[in-house]
């Protein structure tokens, strides 16, 4: 098995890179995704959040307000702190579960958005980076995913440095490019990661 981190920016497309590699054969593991599962509406994770932080961090029908959380959190270190100390360690623990899952010659990809700022690296055989200039960042938040500039560069700006996240590369992929050329970068990856797994190309 290789356990590969992948990691990008906000904006950079790292999510369409995961979609293109999961075409290709791998096996995703999406933090995000995990992290939303385990706080669920009648999960342990979901009842420890309202515990730390009260009942109104719930809408209406009893599901976490992630919105209104991250309000709460974005601008206060200690709540964020506690908060991370919840959620991280059910991730983490949901993670394993599914890596184990996984076939022995499986190539896992770990799409974790915050792997730079939490110091992630050593876990993986090897790290992969989404990576595309700020101005190319900045376009897509604003014209894809309809948040203010303001918005967009705060976003950005709460991130590791583009610099940061470059010096824990194993791989870099360019994604200041047209689709199909994206498309083909990550072909020529998956067949070096295939090739690191020890597996024969399909």
């Amino acid at each position: 098995m290789l356990k590969v981190g992948l990691t990008g920016g906000i904006g950079a497309g790292k999510s369409e890179v995961s979609r293109l590699l999961v075409e290709c054969g791998a096996v995703l593991i999406d933090a995000d995704r995990i992290a939303r599962e385990v706080v669920a509406p009648g999960t342990a994770g979901l009842a420890s959040i309202v515990e730390a932080f009260g009942e109104g961090v719930l809408t209406p029908d009893g599901s976490l307000d992630r919105p209104g959380l991250g309000s709460l959190v974005f601008s206060d270190p200690e709540k964020l702190a506690v908060l991370n100390s919840i959620v991280h360690p059910l991730v983490g623990a949901r993670s394993r579960e599914l890596e184990t899952a996984a076939p022995e010659d499986a190539v896992v990809v770990h799409d974790v958005p915050l792997l730079t700022e939490n110091g992630l690296a050593p876990l993986y055989d090897l790290v992969v980076v989404v990576d595309a200039s700020p101005a190319t960042q900045l376009d897509r938040l604003v014209r894809l995913r309809g948040m203010t500039e303001e918005d967009a560069r705060a976003r950005m700006a709460a991130q590791a440095p583009r610099q940061k996240r470059l010096e824990i590369a194993d791989i870099v992929i360019d994604n200041d490019v047209p689709l199909e050329e994206l498309r083909h970068q990550v072909g020529q990856v998956w067949a070096d990661l295939v090739r690191r797994a020890g597996r024969s190309p399909e």
